[in-house]
């Protein structure tokens, strides 16, 4: 078994390299996009960024897990307080009002709130098809990762107040909103994921957005329980659960 890590570590990715190496793990960080022979199609787990992971994952034989990219539009809105829409950024061009978008799954689409659909990028830097998540704009005043793993908060951390940074333990109120959640909806979730939850400042905890397991901070997660949920996340394509094959990046 191998941890593959990507050129360069954040402070997250070498907790989780060294939780990895207590679990007996070889790490192996690749100094480019080019897969060595040895690790091809081979019993390889996987921690990187979207992109990296896109450039290697096949070769090594990984099946990434992400949520469905119109997952936080189409939750109830109990859930998420605000209102949610997975759109082609074509039809966010024509939007005369502040509102926040973001890409589902990645950062190609910087997250922002935009004064106007015209402050997007433009079809010469974009495919007018490419998916975003429009919504109102809403003020969080904290915010905490959930780590879930087989319908449960396996981990997690507070990780923002304010808008900063504020890593911290997680909450018993944020693990309660998260077993709400995964009461309602844990079935239209892969069996390992992050989901960001927090407080806006009306005082109603909802979902800020999931996110990648194995692309994911884990800020003050306990990093032997966020590593679990890591290697079902991005483990050996032939391990995937029945359950998991529709969430596959």
């Amino acid at each position: 078994m191998a941890l593959i890590l990507p050129p360069r570590l954040t402070a997250s990715a070498r907790a989780l390299r060294e939780a990895a190496r207590r679990r007996g793990m070889r790490t192996v960080q690749l100094p480019d996009h080019d897969v060595p022979d040895a690790l091809r199609a081979g019993d390889a787990y996987l921690h990187a960024g979207p992109s990296f992971a896109d450039a290697v994952a096949p070769a090594l034989g990984v099946a990434p897990l992400e949520a469905p990219a119109d997952w936080l539009a189409r939750l109830p809105a109990v859930f998420v307080r605000r209102e949610i829409r997975a759109v082609p950024i074509r039809e966010a061009y024509g939007l005369r009002r502040p509102v926040f978008v973001k890409s589902p799954n990645d950062k190609s689409i910087r997250a922002l709130v935009y004064a106007d659909g015209s402050r997007l990028p433009g079809p010469d830097a974009v495919d007018p098809e490419t998916v975003v998540l429009m919504s109102d704009v809403v003020v969080f005043d904290e915010e905490h990762r959930l780590y879930l793993l087989d319908g449960q908060v396996h981990t997690g951390s507070r990780y923002g107040v304010s808008g900063q940074l504020r890593p911290a333990p997680l909450s018993a109120e944020a693990v309660a909103f998260g077993n709400e959640l995964l009461s309602a909806a844990g079935h239209t979730l892969p069996s390992a994921i992050v989901v960001d939850v927090g407080v806006t400042d009306a005082g109603q905890w909802a979902v800020v957005e999931a996110n990648a397991a194995w692309a994911s901070g884990c800020y003050a997660s306990d990093p032997d329980r966020a590593l679990e949920v890591v290697l079902r996340a991005a483990g050996p394509a032939p391990h995937l659960a029945e359950r998991d094959a529709a969430f596959v990046r």
